[in-house]
């Protein structure tokens, strides 16, 4: 997966948002005003992720290209590196399973304005 194919997938999931809050080279994907994934545009392709704790270990033990995040709790997020020699179908199921795990934990006030 290339970073436009990143961008496009992120972005037609329902409510997302796209942002440089911290930044001008840290592209934030965002459901809800919370955020998803979020990758560095100024060096190599990788992606950052929220993940499932348990699922996080196994990822890491599994792929050598899945880390704890850098800059985030390593025991929520992850980070995928060489992303377009890694498996798209996985990198999917993975931007899926954050997106998911933060929309779960939106309010439901917030929640309601999302039309999935």
């Amino acid at each position: 997966m290339n970073i436009e194919t990143y961008r496009e997938y992120c972005m037609a999931k329902a409510g997302v948002t796209e942002e440089f809050p911290f930044d001008d080279v840290t592209l934030v994907f965002k459901v809800g005003g919370k955020m998803f994934a979020l990758t560095g545009l100024n060096h190599d392709f990788a992606i950052t992720l929220k993940c499932d704790p348990e699922y996080a270990v196994e990822l890491r033990e599994k792929y050598p290209n899945i880390e704890g995040a850098y800059h985030m709790n390593k025991m929520h997020w992850i980070t995928v590196s060489d992303v377009e020699q890694f498996d798209d179908k996985l990198l999917k199921i993975l931007i899926d399973g954050s997106y998911e795990l933060v929309y779960k934990s939106l309010t439901k006030k917030v929640a309601a304005t999302i039309r999935r």
